[in-house]
This record gives structure tokens, sequence and C-alpha cells, in this order.
């Protein structure tokens, strides 16, 4: 038992003992005991562990009590602890206790930094990653309005990849081929793509997939909604993520599984993003192509793959939508591709990467909601 142990003793087990006269001891006498490490018997004390009260104060009192009293009997030696030192060691004894308490109920405060700031962790903006993501979409617009053809574009785009994944699996697979492959690319690439595939080949396969199977106008969409969708959903995310709640494990309909990660401003600014891209593209960009799947004038146009209308069916003799053209067509496939953008930004897919599935999914629903569109308009 050390001296800041706290202990109790019970009444009955320890008795001071009483008293003895003192004797007068010549100097010598004094000397030679002091030299000698013999001591007189120690009378036998008996500890009972009794439980604690909750008043530390009273604990500690009783202590210092039994300490002194350990002193006078010769136990301890007194010029080893002096009333001040232990004052200074209660003191750090109770803020070490608090500091555990705190840290054990959750209130524990940040760790500040020496002046006087809260460390926190440095946000990584990722800015050439998204420099490049973004510009991917502004070249979009570029081939679309300069009557690129599609064919090339992809030809090309599979060319790239024959040289990629080679040497992405070169990369996972050499030490040495790693270490010059990131010390010239790694700035584009996160922290958990350097030990799996890189997201580039994902990226290229999904621009690929939907220029090969959805019309031009439509494959475009996704493909800046890819670009600066997700470019906008990743930007705010990080902003103001902290300071909006999550993102529900599901959504209300259909119940698709919503990534832990994502944050409520970052879905919002997808949503946006999204909406504002198929207004600007289908009201200003694409009417300097024929090739379309919506026009203002005529709504939905009719194409071999489009469904008869539905309208006969119904009993409806008149235009129904009248191919939900104008305004109210174009808003409201802004309005779908709003929220199509935000929840395919969203969804937690496993271990597919987005840059796979959003325009995919972004693309396949505007397109099949095009053709929703159709079933309601009769032919012009």
């Amino acid at each position: 038992m050390t001296t800041r142990d706290t202990v109790l003793l019970s009444s009955h087990d320890f008795q001071r003992p009483s008293p003895t006269p003192r004797r007068h001891r010549s100097r010598s006498s004094v000397s030679s005991r002091s030299l000698s490490s013999k001591r007189s018997p120690s009378p036998i004390i008996a500890f009972s562990p009794t439980p604690i009260s909750p008043d530390s104060k009273g604990v500690k009192n009783i202590t210092r009590k039994v300490i002194k009293t350990l002193e006078g009997l010769g136990h301890l030696d007194s010029t080893d602890m002096d009333e001040q030192e232990y004052e200074s060691d209660e003191k750090c004894d109770i803020s070490e206790a608090t500091e555990v308490e705190a840290v054990l109920n959750g209130a524990a405060r940040p760790r500040e930094m020496p002046g006087g700031d809260v460390a926190s962790k440095k946000t990584d903006w990722e800015i050439p990653r998204k420099l490049l993501h973004s510009s991917i979409g502004f070249g979009t617009v570029y081939l679309y309005v300069a009557n690129g053809d599609v064919k090339t574009v992809v030809v090309l785009l599979w060319t790239a990849l024959a040289i990629i994944v080679p040497a992405d699996i070169l990369r996972l697979r050499s030490p040495g081929f790693e270490r010059i492959y990131e010390r010239c690319l790694g700035f584009l690439m996160r922290e958990s793509e350097k030990k799996t595939t890189n997201g580039v080949i994902w990226y290229i396969l999904g621009v690929n997939f939907v220029l090969t199977f959805y019309p031009l106008d439509v494959a475009t969409v996704a493909v800046l909604i890819l670009s600066w969708a997700d470019t906008a959903a990743s930007t705010f995310g990080r902003l103001y993520g902290s300071r909006t709640r999550p993102l529900p494990p599901r959504t209300p309909i259909l119940r698709l599984p919503l990534a832990p990660r994502k944050s409520f401003a970052g879905f919002i600014a997808a949503v946006i993003t999204g909406a504002a891209i198929a207004f600007c593209f289908w009201g200003f960009v694409a009417p300097v192509r024929n090739d379309l799947t919506w026009t203002w004038d005529n709504g939905v146009l009719a194409s071999p793959s489009t469904p008869a209308s539905i309208l006969p069916a119904l009993g409806i003799t008149g235009s129904g939508l009248a191919g939900a053209g104008g305004f109210l067509g174009l808003g409201a496939i802004s309005v779908v591709a709003g929220f199509v953008s935000g929840v395919a930004e969203a969804l937690d897919l496993g271990s597919l990467d987005d840059n796979l599935t959003l325009p995919i999914i972004s693309g396949g629903c505007i397109f099949g909601f095009l053709k929703f569109l159709g079933l309601f308009s009769a032919p012009t």
C-alpha cells in the first residue's frame, strides 16, 4: 500500500495505542538508533474493505489522518511527503478523473492547439481531380455543338481504356511501377483508389455505355450529370455536410439504399445541378442538332422505338399532353432529372463505383421518363 492509496479503517479493527511516557535518551543512543536499520516491532493493523462513500472529500480526510498517525508511530517517513505536494497530487488526480469522466460521457472537448485553435481534420478538396472531372463536361458540350461523331469518341475512349487497364494492373502488382505511376498521376487519385482499381476506368466504362445504348441527347445529359452534378455534390458536401443532417438509410419510395457518408447538403447540390443541366441543355444547347428525343415545339418525338400512344385506349381523342412540349414539358423533365441525379449520386450499391453507376442510372431514368411522356401524347 502506497501513501496515495485511499483506505478506510473500521473503528473496531484499529485502535490507537496509548501514549507511553517519554524516556530521556542520550545523544549517542539516538545517533546509534538513526544509523541502525532495525526498528521496533510494528503493531499489526488490519484493514477491512468498506464500501467507499460517495463523499470523496471525507475519504481523503480520513486517509490524511491515517497517514499522520502512521508517521507518528515511525512507520512512514514524513520527509517524503509534505502538505503542499499532497495537495498538488490531489488536484492532478481530480483533474484526471474529471477528464476520464468527460470522455466516458462523450463530452470531451476537442484538443486545442498551442495557439488556441481547435485541432480538426484537414479537408481534402481534391482540386486537381475535380478540375479534370468538370473539364470533361465542357469537352462533351463542345463535341455536341461541333457535331462531333459519337462513334469516333467511343473508339477513342476504348483505345484509352486498352492502355489504362494494363497499366493499372501493373501498378497493383509491381511496387516499383506503382511508385512511378503515383509520382506522375497520384495527385488525381484518391487514397482509397491507390490499393484498388483506378476510378478513371469506371468513368470511361460509364461514358461509353450511355453513348452506345442511349439517344445522343440523353447520353449527353447523363455525361454532364456525371461531370458536374457529382462534382457539385462532393464540393458542397465537404463545405456544408457537417451543418446538415445525414441522409436516411433508405429512400421513402422504393426503399433504395443510400450511402451513410452522404449528406443532405450534397444531395441538394446534386438535385439543383441535375435540374439545371436538363433545363439548359434541352432549352438552349440541344436545338443545334436534329436527332433529338425531345423538342420545345413537339415535345417527345416519335421514333421506331417509341411505343404507341395509350390515349385511344383510355377514350381520349384529343392531343393529350401534345408531346409534353413547351415550358411544361421542359419543367417536368428538369424536375425528374434533378431528383434522379441526387438519388443516383447518393445510392449505396456496395463495391460498384459511382463513376459507372451515376451516368447509367440517371440516363436510363431520364430516357424512361421521356418514353412515359410519349405514352400520353397523340402522334403529330
